[in-house]
């Protein structure tokens, strides 16, 4: 029996483990989180408020339209947050084991979420940007629409287009953005279940659902300036002359700034927390249930 723990601990699934349980996790919150995440892009594309936004797409395009962009979604679930938690596993195991076994400080926390966002979103970058192409499309005049079938019609377009480099457009704040997110994200949901657990001596239920929230807001907080950049980089179309209106992400920050002050960075932050927290909180959830099935069954 001791030699079959041993062999199971020292086999491929040990390693493929945390990115399996990430990608699973991810995917299983956005079926829930994707009409909010629509209606979040849809506000940050200059379509109104939130009530607004949810009139207009069920009088005009029905309850499916918050459905669009789900394949896209998902994939880059599959792509981006497999590879950011299972990453964020790995480096936490590594920095404990060079910490003696003691819990790491915030500061190392928050440096292992910001590389594991940086591996996630590089990986995640293409179906992401399929993602924001088909949430946006309805939103542009019908000569200017993609009309992407699914996320892997848009990533063969893009590619026959625009060449493959294409699918890294906008790859820079998608990365910056991510970084930001996880940091917020990964860091707080680790320091607060050491909090709830070591200071206040809460459940596994109660602390899951309380480090999560705050995890949550800590996320929308650090990333939705980020996250307003990238999605006017990723969805900007030439003009009849084939000039973009912006040069990159910077000169999209500086322009935004002129223009709105500070807090247009901030447009749709309600929306956007209500979105991101929820995703946040049923992602941790999933994965602490997907943790203890695994564990009931030997895994």
């Amino acid at each position: 029996m001791a030699e079959e723990k041993k062999a199971q601990s020292s086999g491929v699934w040990p390693k493929v483990k945390p990115f399996v349980n990430g990608g699973a996790s991810g995917m299983l919150a956005t079926c829930v989180i994707q009409p909010i995440d629509m209606i979040k892009v849809r506000i940050q594309l200059g379509q109104g408020s939130a009530g607004t936004v949810t009139r207009n797409m069920l009088k005009e395009e029905g309850v499916r339209a918050f459905y669009k962009g789900l394949s896209a979604g998902l994939l880059r679930q599959a792509t981006y947050t497999t590879a950011r938690l299972g990453s964020f596993k790995i480096l936490t195991n590594k920095a404990i084991e060079a910490n003696d076994g003691k819990p790491l400080p915030l500061y190392q926390k928050a440096l292992c979420g910001l590389t594991a966002g940086a591996i996630g979103a590089t990986v995640g970058s293409p179906a992401d940007l399929a993602l924001i192409r088909m949430q946006a499309d309805a939103t542009l005049p019908v000569a200017q629409r993609r009309n992407y079938t699914n996320a892997f019609h848009a990533l063969y377009r893009i590619v026959a287009d625009e060449g493959v480099l294409a699918l890294w457009k906008g790859a820079g704040p998608t990365v910056v953005r991510a970084m930001a997110l996880n940091m917020g994200m990964l860091a707080s949901y680790d320091q607060s279940v050491e909090f709830f657990k070591d200071n206040l001596g809460l459940g596994e239920a109660a602390t899951v659902v309380g480090a999560s929230t705050i995890s949550g807001f800590f996320a929308a907080a650090c990333s939705l300036p980020f996250d307003y950049v990238k999605t006017q980089i990723q969805k900007m179309q030439p003009d009849a002359s084939g000039k973009y209106p912006y040069t990159g992400s910077l000169d999209c920050a500086m322009k935004t700034l002129k223009a709105g002050g500070p807090f247009k960075f901030y447009t749709g932050f309600p929306v956007y927390c209500v979105r991101i927290a929820p995703h946040v909180m049923m992602t941790w959830i999933f994965l602490n249930q997907i943790q203890k099935a695994e564990k009931k069954i030997g895994l």
